[in-house]
């Protein structure tokens, strides 16, 4: 190794983790940023010009062997930009792993460590001179972490000194683009390709091939990718393929042409379309999905009425749908639906008392009626038929599945919305207290994973709530700094994606109260 050579990183590891480490390294060394931040990915360290990352020193077994080991790794870690450690419970008890930190850190007391989670957990794997000084930066590549795509990117934004949040829209957005254009015949021209498959081989069987390998493409980047732009709060760059995959299945007016997987596919393809649709505001665009779901999920369930996969989907088509009318405050419309979905929910549970999502849906839908109940100002409000039921049976889940933070989301939503029901009542005590066990666990949640957008959402609302009730109880103090730290969040938010009308809509209403004179 000559002195001159320069590294963007030095990856620092156990033996035992050689195979992950090669993975990282040959991703790395190929890897390139995103167009618009390669203007300053230029340096006198690595003359690179195309937004690749620059080289990255990976394994001390790389070195000549007639050369000192120690000097050899000296040279290579005082010209190396950042350190990356890759931390498992073998990497703790790597002697090599913690003189490398060691000796980087007072060669360069002022340039990144970043941390890597591959395995174990933080306090069994994080070797020990890592945890001396600021605390690192960290990714979290296991599975049940940021998984191994997020993860990366938290170390290409370390390195690369870019906003995370930028860096994986951007990079979503490329990936998204490579689809786009790599498959282009299958999202622009796709009717054209499946109808010339059938006139020319003139075969049902291929023609069903091509479409459900088309359909299949469009149902990840509808589904996976979609979620994993959900997580980081950016839905608006899935717009253009949302409408392209729209256009596809307006083409398709009989049903009966379809096999039942197709239709299930187009279903939750459909679903998901006109939630997004939903979070931007655009109800006109979402409900035209809901309808043409719901005459799918009808079709399905007609063809085997008995299937709880099919009640289940028709189920998702009656909340969506009833969720629309809800928004738009058309009450009986929205009570029609919900009904319809509640009844389909006590069918699934009749089919299986012991199956935990049967037993959610069946919450949810009690708890829908109870929403519409109090927003809709019932005279005879009946706490034992809808508000409490709902609460008991996603406790009872939540219990069963502590670990499952969607139930939590869902026990603190079931809280506020008691809270409601209470305040309707003119409970306010009772009320404020709810609010309360709602806020604690959420914030539980948040604390655990500052990325958890839906947890930040209900937070952010139950605060908004929270301090209407307070100023309601002559609290105006109180309600004064819950309302702050509501607009505090929602800001955060509305920075994330500025298009989620959800998120917006909270925002004016904290501004609102901020401003109100009745305080």
């Amino acid at each position: 190794m000559r002195a001159s050579d320069h590294f963007r990183a030095f990856v620092s590891y156990s033996h035992a983790d050689a195979r992950f480490a090669h993975k990282l390294h040959r991703k790395m060394e190929t890897y390139r940023l995103p167009s618009q931040f390669r203007k300053g990915s230029t340096s006198v360290e690595t003359g690179l010009t195309d937004g690749r990352l620059g080289k990255i020193f990976r394994d001390r077994e790389d070195l000549p062997a007639s050369q000192d080991l120690s000097q050899a790794v000296k040279e290579a870690l005082s010209s190396s930009q950042a350190l990356i450690v890759l931390c498992s419970p073998d990497a703790k008890s790597s002697p090599w792993v913690s003189q490398e930190i060691d000796l980087f850190r007072s060669l360069h007391p002022d340039r990144p460590i970043l941390a890597a989670l591959i395995r174990g957990e933080p306090e069994e794997s994080f070797p020990e001179p890592l945890l001396q000084g600021r605390e690192p930066l960290a990714a979290d590549l296991r599975k049940e972490g940021d998984g191994w795509k997020l993860g990366f990117l938290k170390i290409v934004a370390g390195i690369a000194g870019v906003s995370l949040d930028s860096l994986v829209q951007r990079d979503a957005q490329r990936r998204l683009n490579r689809v786009m254009v790599v498959t282009g015949g299958v999202l622009v021209g796709l009717l054209a390709m499946v109808g010339m498959t059938m006139l020319a081989i003139q075969s049902r069987n291929e023609a069903q091939l091509e479409r459900a390998k088309a359909e299949g493409l469009v149902e990840y980047m509808l589904t996976d990718l979609r979620n994993q732009l959900k997580g980081v709060g950016r839905l608006d760059v899935m717009s253009n393929v949302n409408e392209q995959a729209m256009s596809y299945y307006e083409g398709q007016d009989n049903l009966s042409d379809l096999t039942a997987d197709s239709l299930e596919r187009r279903a939750r393809i459909l679903h998901a379309m006109g939630e997004d649709d939903t979070n931007r505001g655009d109800m006109d665009r979402a409900i035209t999905k809901f309808v043409e779901a719901r005459r799918v999920t009808a079709n399905l369930l007609q063809r085997n009425p008995k299937k709880p996969e099919r009640i289940f989907a028709h189920g998702q088509s009656e909340y969506w749908l009833g969720y629309i009318h809800y928004r738009q405050k058309k009450w009986p419309a929205a009570e029609e639906r919900w009904t319809s979905y509640q009844a389909l929910a006590s069918e699934l549970t009749a089919i299986s008392k012991t199956n935990s999502k049967w037993q959610k849906e069946e919450s949810y839908a009690l708890g829908n009626l109870c929403t519409l109940s109090v927003v809709r100002n019932d005279k005879n409000l009946d706490n034992d038929k809808y508000c409490e039921p709902a609460l008991d049976i996603m406790v009872l889940l939540r219990d069963e599945l502590p670990d499952d933070r969607q139930l939590q989301r869902d026990v603190a939503n079931r809280h506020s919305w008691l809270s409601k029901f209470y305040d309707k009542r003119g409970e306010t005590e009772k009320a404020l207290a709810q609010l309360q066990i709602s806020e604690d666990l959420l914030l539980d949640l948040v604390g655990q994973d500052l990325r958890d957008m839906e947890s930040v959402h209900l937070l952010m609302g139950v605060r908004m709530v929270y301090a209407e009730l307070l100023l309601t109880a002559r609290r105006p103090q109180e309600a004064i700094q819950k309302n702050r730290q509501s607009l505090q969040l929602a800001e955060q938010m509305v920075k994330r994606d500025i298009r989620n009308q959800k998120w917006r809509d909270w925002q004016k209403r904290a501004i609102e109260f901020d401003k109100s004179p009745s305080k």
